[in-house]
């Protein structure tokens, strides 16, 4: 980044040069030539005024311009009659010289009293100025003089001009050095302070910007926080089941097992066997859901008619624990992934069957409040604690970890639910009370 602002700079400092000075060669040579017309009026006049004073001859070959004038004398002058015949030329023979009727400057001075041009001789790359008068007596007198051409006054001075451009780039070249560093150390000095909330960027300009690294340096480090604790968590979770079916395989190896007990290492082996799978298959789902690209079918779907659809197998896992299951509501449609809803379903309200009481109560509702359809999990169980109620929908986060494990909870289901809600645009709200029960709705 610093040698593009470096050679950026130079590069627009360059251009700025080259740019001024052609420009000021072209302002500079056509004052050049106004000045050069001007003198070249001024001497037409002079001699004009000295024919009408002493006389002087202006027909035939005795033609003589006595000037002490040294401007006059660098002149060429020629005399044109009324038919465009040159008469007189101080320097060319008048017999070798053309009707000048079609000269531009000849023209005009025939038909407005004066004329100029200037033409450009390739041969010597230089350019002759012409200024033509009407004498009183219709004849026309015109003077010349040569000059460089702009392309010849150009070259003349280049030496001299590349010295100085060759000067002021590399003087440019190092303000931009300099400019370039004072600019970027600040942004350096900002970015190494990006975890310091208190440091002020040194440009206003930079405030939204040192923000928005500033939020994404924090979501940066919490999302690697996130990955590592949930690397450790699924490592211990998976250790947990894993070591429980190798001690037991272990014993029952041995023989050292009695057949009475054998059913129940048999028992626990299999149970630890299904909450490694089920951990498993939430990990992959969650893996899923968290594929950005993933792109879920949806469609006009019926929420009263998918959670009575999952009421069957709900009823069967209530009467295992014993916890009474309900269900009412209203017609309400939603736009989403049917699947996707089935698993919110069955996750919050197996949620509110694990951890209940037995005897406890859950209650599933559908509704419409103010236009929005709600779906409402309502159970009165053993409730969320006021300090975990921000932390249940974290990857593992667990109220009663010794109550889940008996339950055989892998704490990713409500991860998965956020994760659903968050793909619905939906929006998770929490009521509970420790001792009284939870009250979670989804409001889409």
């Amino acid at each position: 980044m610093r040698n593009k602002i470096n050679f950026r700079l130079a590069g627009i400092a360059i251009l700025a040069i080259i740019a001024t000075v052609i420009g000021t060669t072209i302002i500079y040579y056509n004052l050049f030539e106004k000045q050069v017309m001007a003198e070249l009026r001024l001497c037409a006049k002079l001699l004009t005024a000295q024919i009408n004073s002493d006389g002087t001859q202006i027909s035939g070959t005795d033609i003589n311009f006595n000037s002490e004038n040294d401007k006059l004398k660098e002149l060429r002058i020629t005399l044109i009659d009324k038919e465009g015949t040159v008469i007189y030329d101080n320097d060319a023979a008048i017999g070798q010289l053309k009707n000048h009727n079609d000269r531009p400057e000849i023209k005009e001075a025939f038909e407005y009293g004066e004329g100029q041009a200037v033409r450009r001789s390739d041969t010597l790359d230089e350019d002759t100025f012409y200024y033509a008068i009407r004498l009183n007596d219709g004849m026309v007198l015109r003077v010349a003089t040569d000059a460089k051409s702009l392309g010849s006054a150009f070259v003349s001075v280049a030496p001299i001009i590349i010295l100085i451009v060759i000067f002021i780039v590399l003087i440019c070249i190092g303000i931009s050095h300099m400019l370039t560093e004072q600019l970027l150390k600040p942004i350096e000095t900002m970015v190494n302070n990006l975890e310091n909330s208190e440091y002020e960027s040194p440009y206003k300009e930079l405030d939204p910007i040192a923000n928005l690294l500033r939020a994404q340096h924090t979501d940066i480090l919490s999302a690697a926080k996130a990955r590592q604790d949930f690397t450790a968590n699924v490592s211990h979770e998976l250790k947990t089941p894993l070591t429980a079916i190798s001690g037991y395989a272990e014993l029952l190896e041995g023989g050292v097992v009695s057949e009475s007990q054998q059913k129940h290492f048999f028992n626990e082996i299999r149970k630890n066997s299904d909450r490694l799978l089920n951990l498993i298959n939430d990990i992959i789902r969650l893996s899923e859901l968290d594929r950005k690209e993933m792109e879920p079918q949806f469609e006009r779907i019926s929420l009263y008619d998918v959670v009575a659809e999952c009421m069957d197998e709900l009823k069967v896992n209530a009467r295992q624990r014993k916890i009474d299951i309900s269900f009412d509501g209203e017609p309400c449609f939603i736009r989403a992934n049917r699947g996707m809803i089935r698993e919110l379903i069955e996750n919050l309200a197996q949620n509110a069957i694990r951890y209940n009481n037995p005897g406890g109560k859950v209650h599933i509702s559908v509704f419409i409040r103010n236009g929005r359809p709600i779906l409402s999990v309502k159970d009165n169980g053993i409730g969320i604690p006021a300090v975990d109620q921000q932390r249940i929908f974290e990857r593992f986060y667990r109220v009663d970890k010794s109550r889940s494990k008996e339950t055989g909870g892998t704490g990713l289901g409500l991860a998965i639910v956020k994760h659903i809600v968050e793909i619905h645009d939906a929006k998770i709200e929490l009521d509970s009370a420790l001792g009284v029960g939870t009250t979670i709705n989804i409001v889409f």
